[in-house]
């Protein structure tokens, strides 16, 4: 029987799952990661509030997989060989026909002093830091801005950054303690957040001076200090800072031989083959894929993706050529606490929607649906 190793338990390798079965791909599946859980990280926003906890948002993948025929092996993977066909992992080899890397990517950590900051898409901890060092404030100022890769400027994940920046902000309100704290946002580039587009931008940038967010714009990061963000355009005190930087592939690539980006991602094709390795195949961070500059480093675009791929080794399988391209689309609801703004883009159309408190729920109720498949 045909053998497919899925490498990583997040959103792409999981949909990955769901849409081999749903196209009846009668293989042998295993998914090789460190553990059997789902970690929800779209909705560690709501850590801090007090509306999600991080034990809600860590969901047992063993019921799923059982239901799906799917064996989990519960390891790290270190490298690939013979051409991708080979798994190394500190568990042993594994082979397997055709392989999935969707272990997703790594922020990369090399501004000086990042380690003072809490880097918040890195897990369910950091939301759970927020919150243990926000209970602890009594004023001050909170920092809070991303970075990108220089050497591949979309790969980054700054939509959750403002979603943070805002939510602190009505958080406070309602607490009665906004008076008591700055909030300042920070960013290397002019208008950040461009590849939601310019409204959006514009949006963006008008709800943050409604609040009385202060921004540093445009300057060069230097460095992190304990207390302090230091740009090329001057410092900002701050008692908790919030960083994003960049992101990379994952480590493993080092002992992969597989071919690379500028940003240090794996290089995939149109059709998230990884380029010039048959049935070897890419979706969702740890990847770099042709399309528009705006394209996303989103779950929802690692879905896509994992689709993509599905189909393309289910076409395999019957001798067909693998012709199914993704498709590249952008969606998010930027929630605040008491609404959300809703961006929408594909290679067609582009429009964002200001803040609407029905869209708050509506993040609320995608959560609920998207993991039901899961629970």
């Amino acid at each position: 029987m045909t053998q497919i190793a899925i490498l990583g338990s997040g959103f792409a390798a999981l949909t990955a799952v769901r849409e081999l079965r749903k196209r009846k791909v009668a293989a042998e599946i295993t998914v090789i990661s460190p553990r059997d859980e789902l970690h929800y990280l779209p909705s560690t926003i709501w850590i801090p509030a007090g509306l999600r906890s991080g034990a809600g948002l860590r969901i047992a993948l063993g019921p799923f997989f059982a239901r799906h025929g799917v064996h989990h092996l519960e390891a790290s993977v270190t490298g690939l060989s013979d051409d991708g066909r080979t798994i190394e992992t500190d568990q042993g080899r594994i082979q397997a026909d055709h392989v999935i890397i969707a272990t997703g990517g790594r922020f990369i950590r090399k501004l000086p002093g990042v380690e003072h900051a809490i880097i918040p898409c890195q897990g369910i901890a950091s939301g759970e830091a927020i919150e243990r060092k926000l209970a602890t404030l009594q004023g001050g100022t909170i920092a809070v801005g991303f970075a990108t890769n220089p050497n591949e400027p979309g790969a980054m994940r700054g939509g959750p950054m403002f979603e943070f920046l805002f939510i602190l902000d009505s958080l406070l309100r309602r607490q009665g303690r906004r008076d008591a704290f700055r909030l300042v946002f920070f960013n290397p580039s002019p208008r950040p957040g461009q590849r939601l587009g310019a409204k959006a931008v514009d949006g963006l940038l008008t709800e943050m001076k409604k609040r009385g967010i202060e921004t540093h714009l445009g300057h060069k990061m230097v460095r992190l200090e304990e207390r302090k963000v230091v740009t090329e355009g001057g410092e900002i005190e701050a008692d908790l800072i919030l960083f994003q930087p960049g992101m990379t592939g994952p480590q493993w690539l080092e002992n992969a031989s597989l071919p690379l980006s500028p940003g240090g991602m794996v290089k995939a094709e149109a059709t998230c083959q990884v380029s010039g390795h048959p049935n070897l195949w890419v979706a969702g961070d740890a990847g770099s894929y042709p399309g528009p500059d705006w394209l996303a480093k989103q779950a929802h675009q690692a879905d896509l993706q994992a689709k993509a791929v599905a189909q393309n080794i289910a076409s395999v399988l019957a001798g067909q050529q693998p012709t199914t391209r993704f498709k590249a689309e952008l969606i998010c609801i930027m929630d605040t606490l008491n609404t959300g703004m809703l961006v929408f883009r594909n290679e067609r159309i582009s429009f964002a929607l200001p803040g609407f408190k029905p869209f708050h729920w509506l993040k609320r109720a995608f959560e609920y649906h998207y993991l039901r498949a899961y629970r």
